[in-house]
């Protein structure tokens, strides 16, 4: 034993616990230390007491008890609170990690395990040549879902193997930091703009990225779809509430993996969290537009957005005659011309989404001449206890509100009503086939949502009004410029709706190499055979078969985003006052309290007229003030409550972003708006 005197007094036993990648089991190391020694001392005499040459640049303290890293070299060990009962284990940083991208296939690299999650799925993002890293985040899978995989496993007789795309040989293994994975908008690249794959002598713009041509194709392509048998086992939410479990899994972007309980080679699924697409680019972008559409794909085949049989078949069309068989053809592989290209910039400028809250536009309305609609239209308002009043008058829409008159020549009176569409909901209620053209107006009031439709007579003058109301419903008036792309986009989804039988499509399905079953939800297949669907299919085809790769997969997306239900993320909530619980639909402009029962919407929130938002860290309440005195406040009962906060706060941050300033993202402002005070 060695004497007390040796050491001085006040120094203590400190237990070290070192992780060698190439043995199983750890080996401890007891140090002799004192409290003003610093975390970098520690570590010095510890790779002394080990005696083993190698490097040892990525390794790092972890405190177990505390759950925390060490990182603070500088730090000594009273400043960082570690005792002589801490339990210390000296490990490498990063870590292997099995990531399911959302085209379902899986990929193995090495992630930081220590830096927080906004940072690593920063770097994940590099490796694997997606701009916009902000937009996505990890998700740890569902306890619902893993359940059925389970079940399914057990099921099969002989094991399934997954099949992994391993990119351990990524930068970001050895600890270095990737190259910053940006274009320089100056360069005029060799590329292939519809698999947007860099040729060998500029792949290295992008990034230091171990992906090779092969793989980067495996991202940038979509592959052969699963069997009909295979999506009846994958899991499905039925209601509102499983839907919301789902966002239960999101982890926390200001605190690292090993924080949050994720281990070595444990599986995370790399979603985009955020439904705002920002600067969509096919020569730069082919991985990233192609994930976004895999994402559309599977929660449009898995039911977690709603969509009608019109939509659906569309979106069948779009995927299966189309996207699967130009993917699959040797034709695409071909460099196209320059002029084709410009046709996809051309088609970009009316399908990429508008960031809601972003900076204003830098032409001014001019407010003196704002334009007006004016025209006959039907009016339904739903009774509860007899049939819906349909009636047509006058109708006027100006700055944003709609009014309507009994006749036109009563327009220059007073109006029978007047309604502020401002913070309103607006959904479609649209049937081509059938000739009808509906606009559901749910309408905040003292004591819920006043609902009313309005009911046109084409396609033209739906168009129209249709896209007065959405951009009324965000405090905007027609002469803003997004109008005229707003009637665009809703007259061309449309247009892929509008179709009609033809001869060769009747006789066509007997010929298709494709099950049909394999390109819509579960729903449809249970409600046609498979020749009706082939044929409804291929009739919807006829509109989209003139369309390249990446304008049909940029359509999907489009059409993705004209559902009523896209980009709303649930969570089930208890508001302050209430007796009963409630669903919480987030959206990247708005908040919406929806009936768990009926799933019908209560109150609308706009964040453009939020003041401000915070969240009491004891109770685990958050608490939101919006203009005219409105205040709410709610716990939420399926995830911890700094999940919402975050989504709020990320969504005002993405709103920050403008293609004028440099690419490089405020990851502090970031922390700021998303990170709370816990």
């Amino acid at each position: 034993m060695t004497s007390l005197g040796a050491y001085g007094s006040n120094s203590w036993e400190l237990l070290v616990s070192v992780d060698h990648q190439n043995e199983e089991e750890q080996k401890e190391f007891t140090l002799q230390v004192t409290g003003d020694l610093h975390i970098g001392g520690v570590m010095l005499k510890l790779v002394e007491q080990i005696k083993m040459t190698q490097d040892w640049s990525d390794y790092a303290l972890w405190w177990e008890q505390k759950k925390c890293w060490l990182l603070k070299t500088h730090w000594t060990l009273d400043k960082c609170g570690v005792q002589a009962d801490a339990k210390l284990l000296f490990t490498t940083q990063h870590k292997m990690l099995r990531l399911r991208l959302p085209n379902m296939k899986t990929v193995r690299l090495k992630v930081s395990f220590s830096s927080v999650v906004f940072k690593a799925v920063s770097d994940i993002c590099k490796i694997l040549n997606i701009r916009r890293s902000e937009e996505l985040s990890l998700l740890k899978q569902s306890e619902d879902a893993i359940r059925k995989k389970k079940k399914k496993d057990k099921n099969n007789k002989e094991p399934v193997t997954e099949d992994i795309l391993n990119l351990c040989n990524s930068p970001v293994s050895s600890g270095l930091s990737a190259s910053p994975g940006l274009y320089s908008k100056t360069m005029t690249p060799t590329y292939d703009p519809v698999s947007g794959t860099p040729a060998s002598s500029t792949i290295t713009w992008f990034s230091d990225s171990p992906l090779t041509e092969q793989n980067c194709n495996i991202l940038a392509f979509s592959h052969p779809i699963c069997s009909p048998e295979t999506l009846a086992e994958m899991y499905q939410p039925r209601t509102l509430a499983d839907k919301a479990r789902l966002n239960a899994g999101w982890l926390d972007s200001s605190r690292s993996l090993m924080e949050q309980g994720i281990l070595e080679d444990d599986q995370l699924l790399l979603r985009f969290k955020y439904y705002t697409f920002f600067d969509l680019n096919p020569k730069y972008d082919a991985v990233r537009i192609n994930q976004i559409y895999e994402q559309a794909r599977w929660a449009i085949l898995l039911e977690e957005v709603d969509c009608t049989e019109e939509e659906m078949l569309i979106f069948a069309a779009l995927q299966a005659y189309h996207i699967s068989k130009l993917s699959s053809s040797s034709e695409t592989q071909n460099f196209p011309g320059e002029s084709e290209v410009d046709e996809i910039e051309a088609a970009l400028s009316n399908l990429e989404v508008a960031l809601e809250g972003g900076k204003t536009s830098n032409v001014l309305e001019d407010i003196t001449d704002i334009p007006k609609l004016a025209d006959y239209l039907r009016l339904v308002r739903p009774r509860k206890l007899s049939i819906k009043s349909i009636k047509p008058y006058w109708f006027v829409f100006k700055d944003t509100s709609v009014s309507y008159f009994k006749n036109t020549e009563s327009s220059h009176g007073e109006p029978i009503e007047k309604l502020n569409l401002k913070g309103c909901e607006v959904v479609p209620d649209v049937n081509v086939a059938a000739k009808k053209f509906g606009i559901k107006l749910l309408i905040p009031v003292a004591d819920g949502m006043n609902e009313l439709y309005l009911r046109c007579e084409n396609e033209n003058q739906y168009a129209r009004w249709m896209a007065a109301c959405v951009l009324a419903s965000k405090g905007k008036t027609m002469a803003d410029s997004s109008y005229r792309p707003e009637v665009h986009k809703i007259l061309s989804f449309l247009k892929m709706k509008n179709w009609t039988m033809s001869p060769q499509a009747v006789s066509d399905p007997e010929n298709i190499d494709m099950k049909p079953e394999c390109f819509v939800s579960l729903r449809y297949t249970k409600k046609y055979k498979s020749k009706q669907l082939a044929a409804r299919i291929l009739e919807a085809h006829q509109n989209v078969s003139q369309m390249s790769l990446v304008e049909a997969k940029l359509r999907f997306i489009q059409a993705w985003q004209s559902l009523p239900e896209f980009g709303l993320s649930y969570y089930i909530v208890r508001f302050k006052g209430s007796k009963k619980d409630d669903v919480l639909g987030v959206s990247y402009n708005r908040l919406i309290r929806i009936d768990i029962a009926t799933g019908d919407p209560i109150t609308t929130w706009r964040f453009s007229n939020m003041k401000q938002w915070n969240v009491n860290w004891e109770i685990r309440q958050v608490a939101i003030e919006f203009d005219q005195n409105v205040s709410i406040a709610f716990t939420c009962l399926s995830a911890d409550c700094k999940s919402i906060h975050e989504y709020i706060g990320g969504y005002i941050f993405l709103s920050t972003r403008s293609k004028d300033h440099n690419e490089t993202l405020d990851e502090e402002l970031f922390h700021k708006l998303t990170g709370g005070q816990e």
